[in-house]
């Protein structure tokens, strides 16, 4: 099997899904032992109840519920699985919330390959593993061919709200700064150039990743941060634009300011697309307090290897624009994402 494609040729029968894998009977039951429970096995999924039950201690939670149907499933830097799990758990974190449990409900098309299957198992059970949360209830069903494209899933995510942690629009404010984590662009690039035969030479790789255990450390030791987004679709300039409307505030940003690869700058300039509306799926932007925004800027750069990290710009009072201030001096307004130009990014 190659990477960004699923290959079913010589396959034995039994070395695919079929139907009767959905239908509640034998089948079904080896389908959840022999891979499902093999690789998600913990104390409250092994009950195998209708409904995981578990202690929850006081204060507040969160819930966070995502689907996930990225084409291809497989790309550089990761799969529809470990990406399943890194949106849920980062929608999670951005919310000042600490994750701890999903369910995961999975739509298999007939045909598909149990090899195949089984390497997203295997790469959910690692994410989970390196992001510390567990699969506590899930559901398998399988549709006949053509009525779904290999594999969907759908993934729940509860966590609990870190102690002293009030992240939200209302706490925006004229002055602050607003940071990225990293690089923008890449994942959407990534699946661009894995989908489709443009001839074109990449090592451009997706940066799926989960962000809870930076996004903690960060919120226990900058009580300054007053809002955080996840920057999946419709990228930077989609989602500063939502925020900017439900705050009721500017952003400028500073185009020279703004990290991208030289690699995605290159390739995006020859396509004719802009990294700022492309995807991310380990990134995030931060609005902190003015005061806070060096030390912040030092912390993600020299303690958390995310070097290239950046202060992009600040928020200023307005109605809900969003503004570049270009590098040749211009200023150009950013707004959301119109259609899309990439769809099944996720």
């Amino acid at each position: 099997m190659s990477e960004g494609s699923v290959t079913m040729t010589n396959e034995k029968k039994d070395d695919l899904i079929l139907l009767a894998h959905g239908d509640g009977g034998l089948l079904t039951h080896q389908l959840l032992q022999d891979y499902f429970l093999r690789y998600f096995n913990n104390d409250l999924l092994d009950q195998m109840t209708d409904a995981a039950v578990f202690q929850a201690d006081s204060g507040q939670m969160a819930i966070s519920t995502d689907a996930f149907v990225v084409d291809p499933i497989f790309f550089p830097g990761g799969d529809i699985g470990k990406l399943a799990v890194c949106g849920t758990v980062n929608d999670l974190a951005v919310s000042g919330a600490q994750p701890l449990y999903l369910t995961a409900s999975f739509i298999i098309e007939e045909g598909f390959s149990l090899g195949s299957m089984e390497k997203i198992i295997a790469s959910i059970a690692e994410t989970c593993k390196d992001a510390g949360v567990r699969i506590i209830a899930g559901d398998t069903k399988v549709v006949g061919r053509g009525q779904a494209d290999k594999i969907f899933i759908s993934t729940t995510g509860v966590g609990y709200l870190l102690p002293g942690v009030n992240l939200g629009y209302q706490c925006l404010g004229p002055g602050d700064k607003v940071l990225v984590n990293g690089c923008l662009g890449n994942h959407g690039l990534s699946i661009l150039l894995q989908r489709e035969s443009l001839g074109l030479e990449s090592q451009v790789v997706s940066d799926c990743a989960p962000l809870n255990s930076m996004i903690k450390k960060i919120l226990s030791r900058f009580p300054g941060v007053k809002f955080m987004r996840d920057l999946t679709r419709g990228g930077l300039a989609t989602n500063a634009k939502e925020t900017a409307l439900s705050a009721k505030v500017d952003f400028w940003f500073n185009e020279t300011a703004l990290p991208v690869e030289a690699g995605v700058r290159g390739i995006t300039n020859l396509l004719g697309l802009d990294p700022l509306y492309l995807a991310n799926e380990g990134k995030f932007m931060v609005v902190v307090a003015a005061t806070e925004a060096d030390a912040l800027l030092s912390y993600l750069q020299e303690e958390l290897s995310a070097g290239e990290s950046a202060i992009i710009g600040e928020i200023q009072a307005g109605e809900g624009n969003v503004f570049l201030k270009t590098a040749l001096g211009g200023t150009r307004r950013l707004n959301m994402m119109a259609g899309a130009p990439l769809p099944r990014i996720c």
